[in-house]
């Protein structure tokens, strides 16, 4: 049986003091894929830093006994985001619109490699999206990353595919919506 994750939210303010904890979940979970520049430790913390300084910048952990087990994060993209810049594939142009409130970037699911695969990073999903006002989500997902699989489950629909960074690979864009209260 699945020991259930202790689930916190936070926002922008705590990640400096969590920096090597965060670091070191990206480190183990991404150990196979730190040779590449975009995944590099110090890439990850670069463009990490970026994003907590956006005010809607959100954050669940998830701990077991204490120990950080993963986290997801994310943030609203604004109206004039870059985002969708480069988008290719796409069937539907509407997709790319944003207006400041609709869309809610999730940028990142880590788990450590020892907790992968018991649905903590599918709790941690659903954590961070259960309360979000906008009326979808997006990421940004490699194609041949096995949770690809696991987010068309999940109810995300492929649009369209993307590379964000020089250096990053050329991703599949999904989305999914979320649901609203009203």
């Amino acid at each position: 049986m699945t020991e259930a994750l202790t689930i916190a939210h936070h926002g922008p303010d705590v990640v400096p003091a969590m920096r090597d904890e965060l670091l070191a979940v990206h480190v183990d979970a991404r150990a196979e894929l730190l040779g590449q520049p975009f995944y590099s430790a110090e890439r990850f913390w670069e463009r990490f830093e970026s994003y907590v300084k956006d005010a809607s910048f959100s954050m669940v952990t998830g701990r077991l006994n204490g120990l950080l087990a993963g986290y997801a994060f994310g943030s609203r993209l604004p109206a004039e985001t870059g985002w969708w810049k480069g988008m290719q594939d796409i069937a539907d142009p509407d997709i790319t619109r944003e207006t400041g409130g609709r869309t809610f970037a999730l940028r990142e699911i880590l788990v450590r490699k020892t907790y992968q695969h018991r649905g903590y990073a599918h709790q941690l999903h659903d954590a961070l999206l259960a309360s979000r006002p906008e009326e979808r989500a997006t990421l940004l997902v490699r194609s041949d990353n096995p949770a690809r699989e696991l987010y068309l489950r999940w109810g995300w629909s492929l649009v369209g595919h993307l590379q964000p960074y020089p250096d990053s690979p050329r991703f599949e864009s999904m989305v999914k919506a979320l649901q609203s209260d009203g």
